[in-house]
């Protein structure tokens, strides 16, 4: 099973975890429904959309409410440390959390409690967390945008704050941002970069770059980043290599995105309901079976 941590911004939306699903535009847990805008919740979506197609729908959320305070946060770390030692998940996805390295280090104790380790990915807050506590290389899967990737690179900075000016212009300059964050131990061993070019990362070695096919209009939509995430832990959870998933991911994103003609206007929902028709595409231009994927060298050679 897919375990997804993270936040939604409402401050009485209680700690709550369990079975999600998707009902129009909401996401329902434990009764309780949650709009599909960005966020957690829009990764949540794209995960459930795409795992229409794959045969994995069963996925375990864990959110609570914080509009950036923190206690929201700290109260879901705190049941974390408490739950998650009894649980059995293939893959645990942490989102939107607002960083605190004490809390980070209990969580990652709790992991290790865990009768099997899950495949571990990390986006936004949590990825912050991981570098900021020294323990970047315990993560399978850092998911950073340029921006998140130059903090990373940074070793110098405690916090995204204080990332460094001439670190924040190497915009054009990702494969440095890379190497860096490989050189000073704050990478996962894997990185799958989202930008206007993507970048699939191993053990700091680029092993492809997706710029194609391009809706250009996406840049401006909120959430695309989150639904790249969705998409590419679903793709774990059905058993795809790192690599691979992230490869598949990204070109998936990017023709839900020319599926659905978006305008600067567009929410991410009209991406999310073209999710199924991108991946089943995309599958099929590779010449998996979406139901059977091929776990070995076979299927990556098709890829990369």
């Amino acid at each position: 099973m897919l375990g997804i941590v993270g936040t939604v911004p409402d401050e009485s939306f209680p700690m709550t975890w369990g079975r999600i699903h998707l009902e129009d535009d909401a996401i329902v847990i434990k009764g309780i429904r949650v709009p599909v805008n960005r966020g957690t919740p829009a990764l949540m979506g794209a995960a459930l959309m795409a795992g229409k197609v794959l045969g994995q729908t069963d996925i375990k959320g864990f959110l609570v409410g914080d509009i950036g305070r923190g206690q929201g946060s700290r109260t879901l770390y705190q049941d974390l440390t408490q739950t998650l030692p009894h649980m059995e998940l293939k893959s645990l996805v942490f989102h939107y959390l607002q960083p605190d390295v004490d809390w980070h280090n209990r969580v990652m104790f709790a992991v290790e409690a865990m009768e099997n380790r899950p495949i571990l990915i990390a986006d936004a807050g949590f990825m912050y967390a991981a570098k900021m506590s020294g323990q970047a290389g315990a993560y399978d899967l850092f998911t950073p945008d340029v921006g998140e990737l130059a903090f990373l690179a940074d070793e110098t900075a405690p916090h995204p704050f204080y990332t460094r000016g001439f670190i924040l212009h190497h915009d054009n300059q990702v494969p440095d941002l890379i190497s860096r964050a490989q050189e000073h131990g704050n990478a996962a061993q894997h990185l799958m970069v989202k930008g206007s070019t993507d970048y699939v990362v191993c053990n700091g070695k680029i092993l492809d770059h997706i710029s194609q096919p391009c809706a250009e209009a996406m840049e401006a939509m909120g959430g695309t980043g989150d639904t790249l995430t969705g998409i590419v832990c679903i793709l774990l959870e059905a058993g795809f290599s790192i690599p691979t998933a992230a490869k598949i991911a990204a070109v998936t994103n990017r023709l839900a995105g020319i599926y659905a003609c978006p305008t600067p206007a567009s929410q991410v929902m009209e991406i999310i309901r073209q999710i199924p028709r991108a991946l089943a595409q995309t599958l099929e231009d590779l010449g998996i079976c979406p139901r059977d994927p091929k776990k070995d060298a076979h299927v990556e050679a098709k890829i990369f």
